[in-house]
């Protein structure tokens, strides 16, 4: 075997390992527009912070979702990540709508 076909065998992904990644790339976008709705990272499009309650409500709202609909077909570590990052939002959620109202 070359030293190509070595290094692309190991390079490979299984199709539970893409899953994984791409299940870990959707919590981090809800996450981040839930960063962005906190005022706590920029909009790209403006390149401003700003605060949008609603957008951090929806971000919560569909991990919520995915965790109820996920639950019991996840590993442990995609488990422990999504419900990490839930609680970590929704602590900010719970401050920012204090702030607002």
């Amino acid at each position: 075997m070359s030293d190509k076909s070595a290094e692309n065998k190991e390079q490979q992904v299984t199709p539970e390992q893409q899953d994984q990644v791409l299940f870990m790339m959707l919590v981090q976008q809800h996450e981040q527009i839930a960063m962005m709705g906190l005022g706590e990272m920029e909009n790209p499009t403006t390149g401003k912070k700003e605060k949008d309650i609603k957008a951090v409500k929806y971000a919560v709202d569909t991990l919520t979702m995915l965790e109820k609909y996920t639950s019991g077909n996840l590993t442990d570590e995609m488990t422990a990540y999504l419900s990490d990052t839930l609680k970590k939002l929704r602590l900010k959620y719970v401050d920012a709508s204090k702030q607002e109202g």
